[in-house]
């Protein structure tokens, strides 16, 4: 048998000195990523990390990689405001098959059953409207939830199943966009947790031809837009100043916040840890911060003493 190759580091017998170590930088801000098909949510991250040679990167909300489309990358800073781009709500372009089952919900897995397929518009238009609303849906096998600290999928892929619990979830709105007999597209507006697949599923089993998932695309969330997103194969074409230039400010992952703007004082003495005092109505719930230059302070709350206390607060970099 041949021997086999050994894949040899041309750096490791330099002197350290001499040994490449790739700079990390303090960059802050959100990339809009249009996560190409096949990558995981945690490999694009990573890629657009390694991109921008960031120190500090996290995404906001995992796309299967069969799913393509708009993930948000806080970078630095920004990582500290994710969770709320990761709560918000989300719209799909879902592509669904008509007739058949799967091992995994979607294309990728194998064909469990199939059926003749008998449906008008209108009677998709109908299953598929029964599932607006607040609904309890049962987390597929193939999905990164975790149990015992191990992803669901990789218990899956060996042929175990986990008790999952139902949880509620809700969708605002179902839109059919086109409809071809077998093949129906829908956009789907819901909320964090749901699972397209396990929609296209449900859909399935109230026409009694059951039904997967054969394309997925989120074109929308927190805000953000897919025009507004970046190609990793953009990213990559650009030198690093044009890529820092795409990144959006940190507060825009929280923008559909109340802004309060603080005098100088005020500023001053929240940026210590204080909690200040604001003339005027303040709102209830979390607040967006600022200084009398506009320049963003961090997340603050309104007290029940009526002092604005900070939350989240931002390092300020020269």
């Amino acid at each position: 048998m041949p021997r086999a190759l050994r894949i040899i580091n041309p750096t490791l017998n330099q002197p350290k000195a001499l040994q490449f170590k790739r700079i990390k930088r303090n960059v802050n801000g959100v990339l809009l990523l249009d996560k190409p098909l096949g990558f995981s949510s945690s490999q694009a991250l990573q890629k657009v990390k390694w991109l921008l040679s960031a120190a500090k990167a996290g995404h906001t909300g995992t796309l299967d990689p069969l799913a393509t489309g708009l993930l948000p990358i806080c970078l630095g800073e920004a990582t500290k405001f994710a969770q709320y781009v990761t709560d918000a709500d989300k719209i799909y372009l879902a592509t669904i098959k008509l007739g058949a089952t799967t091992t995994t919900g979607d294309a990728e897995g194998e064909v469990l059953l199939t059926a003749p397929v008998n449906v008008t518009q209108a009677q998709f238009t109908s299953a598929a409207q029964q599932f607006v609303g607040e609904i309890s849906q049962i987390p597929p096998m193939y999905s990164a939830l975790k149990h015992e600290g191990k992803a669901l999928y990789k218990y899956a892929r060996k042929g175990v199943n986990i008790a999952r619990q139902a949880r509620l979830i809700s969708i605002k709105n179902i839109v059919v966009n086109e409809f071809l007999g077998d093949i129906a597209q829908i956009t789907v507006t819901c909320s964090k947790g749901t699972y397209i697949r396990t929609l296209a599923e449900d859909i399935g089993a109230a026409l009694g031809c059951g039904a997967h998932l054969i394309g997925l695309r989120r074109t929308e969330t927190a805000g953000y837009l897919m025009p507004q997103a970046v190609t990793l194969e953009q990213l990559e074409a650009l030198p690093i100043e044009a890529r820092d230039a795409l990144l959006l400010p940190v507060d825009s992952a929280i923008e559909s916040l109340p802004k309060v703007i603080l005098n100088a004082d005020a500023a001053y003495f929240l940026m210590q840890g204080q909690a200040v005092w604001l003339a005027g109505k303040i709102p209830n719930g979390d607040l967006r911060l600022y200084d009398e230059n506009n320049s963003f302070l961090g997340l603050g709350f309104l007290q029940s003493d009526g002092k604005i206390a900070p939350k989240r607060l931002v390092v300020k970099t020269a």
